[in-house]
């Protein structure tokens, strides 16, 4: 199942679970508004990984 990950993959999907991370770390710490600005980052994380296989599947048709 692994397997079909790229390298590419692997480090999109690491930085927004790490951004997760670190803006729930933040809003419990107190810091709300940069806990919110933080956890805006995981779905833009994500989307440019499936416009990155997007295209890459373009390519290779």
């Amino acid at each position: 199942m692994f397997k079909k990950f790229t390298l590419t993959d692997i480090l999109l999907f690491v930085s927004a679970f790490l951004s997760l991370i670190y803006s729930e770390i933040l809003f419990f710490n107190g810091n709300a508004n940069q806990a919110i600005f933080i956890g805006l980052w995981v779905p833009s994380i994500l989307s440019f990984g499936i416009y990155l296989k997007l295209i890459n599947k373009d390519k290779n048709d």
